[in-house]
């Protein structure tokens, strides 16, 4: 079936990210020195979609002001969500969109263009819905779908979920009926869910359609799932497709030396005997120093890392300083996200926007450091440390 317009759901924030989507929504984290969203809104282009749909709530502006008002030729709507009451509310507030076949895609996952096409061939005027799914381990993290012959026959959380269910890939074709079907549906705790509509569906005896796809997809849900999606994309997505990424603004000192795959952005400074690589994205307008190691770290645009520092594992947010002789030396390490400790997470570090450690910093592993918070010279930190805080020995 021929589908022109597709509705991105960007609103929500990336609680579980936290302290790194302080001041902007999940989508826009860059894996690759790209947002998430982008690798979204280039599949749907890719796809042969026409016109594209964003909803966008949380720090909204980050949104608008990154993708304009077009994208790659394409038209861009945007639909405001003033209150975050779940994916199937988000989806309402395109209604004036829903009155032709759709395509709805999570601006919070990256996806590949074949996915898209494989929902986009499947799709038909008999079905309500067609999902997207993949053979995923992570399914045990997001819930579960059971299909049989190509049709969706249950829906299940992720407590109920086994290796015999598949993974939803967050990439749907809607026939206009769905609206109707998520309104009818009773909110939970005021949230209306998109998955709750679909089960609906499919206990009202509605066909719903699911397509298996081994196209790349990958989510970043808590901090250290930052590097491995930028791992992924850099074995098997669009950076490894791009070789050996360092763009022609970038100044490399002839003595530093580059470790393959990576990928460097625009104004970045390398000085000499600096290391690079594997697996490192430095964002625009990123230094580093003289002697520096950056391994298996995504470092974001306006980032400091000072002569002889160790950066490995690492993420970092915008505007960052490690200072001269600081060491990130990498996981595992035990992360607490909220009131939940994750054990033996990869993860050395993440120093969310403009987070200052300003010299002789140790970073004990699964550190979590908040926006704007200063880390004095020689001390050692660890667990969570607040967003503005101040850190002596």
């Amino acid at each position: 079936m021929a589908i022109s317009r597709a509705i991105v759901l960007a609103a929500g924030e990336g609680t579980r990210l936290q302290p790194l989507t302080h001041n902007r929504p999940k989508p826009m984290l860059p894996v690759g020195n790209r947002p998430i969203l982008e690798y979204v809104l280039d599949a749907l282009v890719e796809a042969g979609i026409k016109q594209l749909h964003i909803v966008v709530g949380y720090r909204s502006e980050r949104v608008q002001a990154h993708v304009g008002p077009t994208y790659r030729g394409r038209p861009v709507t945007y639909h405001h969500q003033e209150k975050q009451l779940g994916s199937g509310h988000a989806l309402l507030q395109a209604t004036d969109v829903l009155d032709e076949d759709v395509l709805v895609a999570n601006g919070d996952q990256v996806v590949d263009n074949r996915l898209v096409e494989q929902v986009i061939e499947t799709h038909d005027s008999e079905a309500v819905g067609t999902l997207a799914l993949v053979d995923s381990e992570a399914v045990d993290l997001y819930g579960g779908v059971a299909v049989e012959n190509g049709q969706v026959v249950d829906l299940v959380d992720a407590a109920a979920t086994d290796r015999t269910h598949l993974l939803n890939a967050g990439v749907y074709a809607f026939d206009p009926k769905i609206v109707e079907t998520i309104e009818a549906v009773d909110p939970v705790r005021e949230e209306r869910s998109l998955l709750s509509a679909i089960q609906r569906c499919v206990d009202d005896d509605k066909l719903v359609r699911g397509v298996v796809s081994d196209a790349l997809w990958a989510d970043a849900t808590y901090p250290w799932d930052v590097l491995s999606v930028s791992r992924e994309l850099f074995t098997g997505g669009t950076i490894a497709r791009s070789g050996h990424a360092i763009h022609d603004t970038a100044r490399v000192d002839t003595e530093a030396s580059i470790t393959e795959p990576v990928a460097i952005g625009p104004d970045v400074e390398v000085g000499p005997n600096a290391s690079i690589g594997p697996y490192a994205s430095i964002g625009e307008n990123v230094s580093i120093g003289p002697g520096a190691v950056v391994e298996n770290s995504v470092v974001d645009d306006d980032t400091r890392v000072g002569a002889n520092a160790t950066v490995i594992d690492c993420v970092t947010g915008q505007g960052v300083l490690i200072g001269p002789g600081s060491v990130v030396l990498g996981g595992p390490g035990d992360v607490q996200v909220g009131s939940r400790v994750f054990e033996n997470k990869p993860l050395g570090a993440l120093l969310a926007d403009r987070a200052a450690a300003t010299g002789g910093v140790t970073f004990t592993p699964g550190t979590l450091v908040g926006s704007g918070a200063t880390l004095h010279p020689g001390t050692t930190v660890d667990g969570t440390i607040a967003a503005g805080a101040e850190v002596t020995r």
